[in-house]
């Protein structure tokens, strides 16, 4: 693949992860909040709970971290899993009258799902990245920090790579333990209801 292929992939990838990854929830999370359709509302609070690790992603990248790479191939699987996983909110929306906000929330939902899926696959050449200071220094690598350096010359112009990669750091390592006491102690107490007990 040339390199001005790659390029343009990794951009329209880009793009659409804001636009299907941040523009979109983000509206639904509102719609659903004016309309206090709580089963949808919570959905979309989780998918921000659990796609946060995109942002997380940015920051490592912007930090030079090749572990960025792990971090976005493992929220691109956890973001349709948080979209569906949980029974009694999948019962919950199914059961609610049919309604314009119910479609646009679905569609969104297989959107995202088939999005991610597609983008995890497609990222799969990329983890070697992850595991190769000598891969990860060449432009097949590199090319995925173009949107977020200039992110951060946006957002954060006046702070270094470094200290920004060290709050990604931050970042992956609380994400890591939530997920891990998610794993361990959440998840046998309420498998999968998302409303505790």
């Amino acid at each position: 693949m040339s390199p001005e292929l790659l390029r343009s992939l990794v951009w329209l990838d880009y793009r659409l992860a804001v636009l299907f990854l941040v523009i979109l929830p983000l509206m639904l999370l509102l719609w659903t909040t004016l309309k206090r359709s709580e089963s949808m509302q919570r959905v979309m609070v989780i998918y921000w709970r659990v796609s946060s690790l995109l942002a997380i992603t940015v920051y490592l990248m912007i930090g030079n971290l090749p572990m960025a790479f792990m971090a976005s191939i493992m929220a691109k699987v956890l973001i349709p899993l948080s979209l569906w996983f949980w029974v009694d909110l999948n019962e919950e929306i199914e059961d609610q009258r049919p309604s314009t906000l119910k479609l646009t929330f679905n569609v969104w939902r297989w959107a995202a799902s088939i999005y991610t899926a597609i983008g995890a696959i497609a990222f799969i050449p990329f983890l070697q990245c992850a595991f190769s200071r000598a891969v990860y220094d060449t432009a097949f690598c590199q090319v995925w920090r173009e949107a977020p350096l200039i992110y951060k010359d946006t957002l954060h112009a006046g702070y270094t790579p470094g200290f920004l990669g060290f709050w990604g750091i931050v970042g992956l390592v609380i994400y890591v333990l939530y997920l891990i006491y998610f794993v361990a102690v959440r998840l046998g107490k309420t498998g999968r209801s998302a409303i505790e007990q």
